[in-house]
């Protein structure tokens, strides 16, 4: 069997990622602290919001990267009761443990507890996905479950691969036309739930995942592209970001949206903009890895920092909900001025992302709780982050 071969790029890319998905959620979480948003200092926020909206993008692209780099021309490898087993079980437990621990501290807070409205809610979350940003995860359990379907796409394809591509481009570009511009007039009351909460159907998300794969199929011409195009890379994705704004103006101005409507991440140019961040921050970490090496004498707790902050991105993205509630308490406290709250919001994400990163890290570092981030705390695991960096 083939050793697969370690990204370190990636270990720097869920950083980004996953601390973005953070940012994001603080952001929102300061947007409702404004209260009034129909001020100089919240259009000044929600104008904004829809440049933050690429990492959920970012972490299928890297979710399909990685499975690829896993499973992909590797039939030795290719077991699925295995893998759905590997897979279920190491994303299931904590999805399910922490959808509980939530929904008890929510029910406890309102004073509505009972056994039953917890046992009820819970299965309604489980089964949903729609409770304490737990998305991803229930998009990740359909896309475990296709993900044989999707290698045999690429067989297929294996010498069209850029037609691939191509046509699922065409697909999430209709999907996303269609969710903005058609589903809002619908009528979708009696329609089955991953349609009607099409934002956690894994079919509106298909193209990242192609992409990742598609990455992986490319790869050493892609990230030698990527390194000599660099300056390209990131002046587009400037300018792409800058459109959001624009974007933003056109969707209240042009559409009436309301400001909800305006932000939400399914639009169209949204597409457009998630390919150029993946891009930039891409090529960011490939310059890192490219560097890493020599880091390792020169700047150690860094990498030792990206390592870690790396190992324990899903265990981040599950426990930070703990402090956006403590921020939102605290928020809720204060009688500040509009532009005051604005200008504490870094050092809101600092604290919420340095709790949720202590949180994350205690778990992982504590044996038996690392099952409850996805990673089985076992005692190398543990001795490579209290011994030497390999």
């Amino acid at each position: 069997m083939t050793k697969k071969k370690h990204l370190y790029e990636v270990d720097l890319m869920r950083c980004f990622f996953m601390f973005g998905v953070v940012l994001n959620h603080v952001t929102s979480t300061f947007a409702a602290a404004l209260g009034n948003k129909d001020t100089a200092a919240g259009r000044v926020l929600v104008s904004t919001h829809l440049i933050l909206h690429f990492p959920r993008f970012g972490f299928m692209f890297i979710t399909g990267l990685v499975l690829f780099l896993s499973y992909y021309g590797r039939p030795e490898k290719q077991n699925w009761p295995q893998f759905w087993k590997k897979r279920y079980i190491g994303s299931g437990i904590p999805y399910l443990f922490w959808n509980g621990v939530f929904l008890a501290f929510l029910l406890l807070s309102s004073g509505t507890f009972s056994w039953n409205s917890w046992f009820t809610g819970w299965l309604d979350a489980i089964s949903k996905g729609n409770q304490f940003y737990f998305y991803y995860i229930f998009l990740m359990f359909q896309l475990y479950l296709i993900f044989p379907l999707v290698l045999k796409l690429f067989d297929l394809f294996k010498n069209h691969l850029n037609l691939l591509l191509a046509l699922s481009a065409v697909l999430q570009l209709g999907l996303m036309v269609w969710a903005k511009y058609f589903y809002p007039s619908m009528d979708h009351s009696s329609w089955p739930y991953l349609l009607k909460y099409y934002g956690n159907n894994i079919i509106f998300y298909q193209f990242y995942f192609i992409l990742g794969g598609w990455a992986w199929c490319h790869y050493n011409q892609l990230t030698r592209w990527l390194l000599q195009n660099r300056g390209l890379v990131f002046k587009t994705t400037a300018l792409t970001a800058v459109g959001t704004l624009l974007l933003y103006q056109f969707n209240v101005r042009a559409l009436h949206l309301s400001q909800h409507s305006a932000n939400l991440i399914h639009q169209p140019y949204m597409m457009v903009y998630a390919v150029t961040m993946i891009a930039t921050i891409f090529t960011l970490c490939l310059l890192y890895a490219e560097k890493r090496s020599s880091w390792l004498e020169k700047k150690p707790a860094f990498i030792h920092w990206v390592d870690r902050s790396s190992a324990i991105s899903f265990g981040v993205y599950l426990v930070h909900s703990i402090s956006i509630v403590l921020l939102s308490n605290v928020l809720e406290q204060v009688q500040l001025n509009q532009w005051i709250i604005l200008a504490l919001l870094p050092l809101g994400y600092a604290a919420c992302l340095g709790l949720t990163w202590l949180i994350a890290d205690f778990l992982y570092m504590t044996p038996p709780f690392g099952r409850l981030i996805g990673r089985p705390n076992g005692r190398k695991l543990i001795a490579r982050f209290k011994g030497e960096i390999s």
